[in-house]
């Protein structure tokens, strides 16, 4: 029995796609044992992370009008029981999460290197929008902080690091270069009628 020569022209377009999951899963296991086993147990980077959402959800609260006040790790409200940021909601693992995605997928190191401060700054911020709007929440629809905690806010990240790895997918890759002229110099001439904008 011989084996088909078609079955490896049919595997060879799988190629890039295989290789950018085996990559991811690599990357995040790699990521999985650094903050699960290493960073997570020492705890001083999620409590820095974590103080710091705190310190900036203050300052949204505060600009909004809701008294707030920071403890540590927690904002405590004058009319309600106020957030604590424990470690595994402060974003740090939906940081290596982006970070892995933007490092398995195709890309020049250039633009990787500016690309992942940038998403790491775009998910901070939407951590400090979460906690500020947790809060708010306690405050003005106690009700809803629940359902807000529990499903808006894993989905939420989830759409955050989705749009920025679509973003990286189609802006991160080198850009093609002009073409090379492989045929005549055909020249368009305009129409009078036509006028920019």
């Amino acid at each position: 029995m011989t084996a088909d020569p078609n079955s490896n022209f049919r595997w060879s377009r799988y190629g890039p796609v295989l290789q950018f999951l085996a990559k991811a899963v690599a990357i995040y296991g790699a990521w999985y044992v650094l903050y699960d086993l290493w960073l997570l147990p020492d705890g001083r980077l999620d409590a820095w992370v974590s103080q710091t959402v705190v310190h900036a959800g203050r300052v949204v609260l505060s600009g909004v009008g809701i008294e707030a006040v920071v403890n540590g790790r927690s904002i405590e409200l004058a009319r309600a029981s106020g957030i604590r940021i424990v470690d595994g909601c402060n974003g740090l693992a939906t940081i290596g999460l982006f970070a892995g995605f933007v490092l398995a997928f195709p890309g020049s190191t250039r633009r990787r290197l500016l690309f992942i401060p940038f998403g790491i700054g775009v998910i901070y911020l939407a951590n400090v929008a979460r906690v500020s709007l947790l809060a708010g929440l306690q405050v003005y629809w106690p009700p809803a902080f629940e359902f807000v905690h529990d499903l808006g806010a894993t989905a939420f990240f989830h759409l955050i690091v989705f749009g920025l790895w679509v973003l990286w997918a189609n802006y991160g890759s080198p850009s093609e270069g002009p073409a090379s002229d492989s045929g005549p110099d055909v020249s368009i001439e305009r129409s009078p009628a036509v006028t920019d904008v």
